[in-house]
């Protein structure tokens, strides 16, 4: 988590000094990444939004592929031809990510009833946010997965704001996990900022989808402690205060790492020599994507088409 905090920090600074065009943190919500992507299988097909870097770097996403991605250099995978933040990786069974809000949900859905159909013995992880549950393609997804009994997660990250609104004018009803009875899907709301409840709670929902074909919904309620994004100012619609008492009091790698400490396997020092083993682990490939040309622009056809057997 310490890994992708520091990540986040080095390439928001990099956007802010022109280097790269857009970038989206994930401050506050690590432990949603860690916590899931740990009780997962590495064969599971993760459809990701665009805030769970977290999840593909427990799988050992290179951090070079990160930087080559946001740069959009000739390293990238998708030679640049998406934005950044949007990744995406065969191997590591992360599908590219979809800018238009949603619409992974019913594409997750769609993998998971093709992996029930092939017998594949594994299931599909689907995340959003509380803002995505409120579009068409959410309800569209949950009910296709609850009638075609299909072994998916459904998992909602509800940070208190999708963008700029705020849950309080997001919905009126029990939150997100309280729709999944109404479609018949299993349901459980779990502390975000806890990664041992994000782990247990995704455990169990992946031993049922797996071995009922069945979907499961999460909710795990967690905070966005930065911008929206490099294009936000969240300080125009929340306070100071508000932000800065998730960031101190409730973050989860300040729990995670207050409860190690509290059982004798963390101390100051260690805490010390691993945020500047993560900062050189990330500004090495930083410097490296920096110097990395672009793709010439008749070349932008390469690797689109291939040829059928």
């Amino acid at each position: 988590m310490t890994l992708l905090n520091t990540m986040d920090r080095i390439l928001y600074d990099s956007q802010r000094q022109g280097r790269i065009s857009f970038y989206m943190t994930n401050y506050g919500e690590e432990g949603t990444h860690v916590g899931s992507a740990a009780a997962l299988d590495n064969t599971d097909l993760v459809f990701g939004q665009y805030r769970e870097a977290g999840v593909l770097m427990y799988r050992d996403y290179p951090l070079e592929q990160f930087m080559a991605q946001c740069y959009g250099n000739v390293n990238d995978l998708s030679k640049g031809r998406q934005m950044p933040v949007h990744y995406g990786c065969r191997e590591r069974h992360f599908v590219t990510i979809s800018s238009p809000l949603a619409t992974q949900i019913p594409q997750a859905v769609g993998a998971a009833y093709a992996a029930k159909r092939a017998n594949a013995n594994r299931i599909v992880i689907c995340y959003f946010g509380e803002g995505a549950a409120s579009e068409g393609d959410a309800h569209a997804g949950f009910n296709f997965a609850a009638t075609l009994e299909c072994p998916i997660i459904f998992f909602c990250r509800n940070n208190g704001y999708a963008i700029s609104t705020p849950t309080s004018e997001q919905y009126r009803g029990d939150g997100i996990a309280a729709r999944g009875p109404g479609y018949g899907i299993l349901s459980i709301r779990v502390d975000g900022n806890d990664v041992f409840a994000v782990y247990n709670a995704t455990k169990e929902a992946r031993q049922r989808a797996v071995a009922e074909n069945q979907p499961f919904l999460i909710e795990a309620m967690t905070y966005r402690i930065g911008h929206h994004s490099t294009s936000d100012d969240s300080s125009a619609y929340r306070s100071v205060d508000e932000v800065s008492y998730w960031d101190k009091q409730d973050h989860p790698i300040l729990r995670l790492r207050h409860y190690m400490q509290s059982h004798g396997w963390w101390d100051d020092e260690q805490e010390k020599a691993w945020r500047k083993q993560s900062s050189k682990k990330v500004r090495a490939p930083g410097a490296c994507s920096m110097a990395a040309c672009h793709g010439e622009f008749w070349k932008d056809e390469d690797g689109v088409w291939g040829m059928l057997n």
